[in-house]
């Protein structure tokens, strides 16, 4: 029931663009030749070309100013998982030879003179 892609009737009802299926985009183009007429009719779809391309140029300057400060934070992110890393090393390193110096003082203190 959930299914997008679920079949009616044999036919297989994808989704076209928008989320819209195919009957649905044909409702609305019939709808808007209704209204608009065949000769006003390419004038909106012009406009609304000129709309979406300019969605989608103002779209890209957004990303191409976005994508270099995003790329910046993840390097930083890297040079620090790196440091916390090298860090958390040494300490484990002088961890590990406190404890082997203090067994081996107890080992040695545990030794027949």
């Amino acid at each position: 029931m959930g299914n997008p892609a679920a079949t009616k009737n044999g036919q297989q009802w994808g989704k076209a663009m928008f989320g819209l299926g195919a009957m649905e985009i044909l409702i609305i183009l019939i709808i808007a030749f209704l209204l608009f007429g065949p000769k006003e009719l390419p004038e909106i779809g012009k406009q609304i070309g000129k709309a979406v391309k300019g969605f989608k140029e103002t779209a890209d300057d957004l990303r191409q100013s976005v994508e270099p400060e995003i790329n910046m934070i993840q390097q930083e992110v890297k040079m620090v998982e790196q440091d916390l890393q090298s860090s958390m090393k040494e300490a484990e390193d002088t961890i590990k030879g406190a404890g082997d110096a203090a067994s081996t003082g107890i080992n040695e203190g545990n030794k027949p003179a």
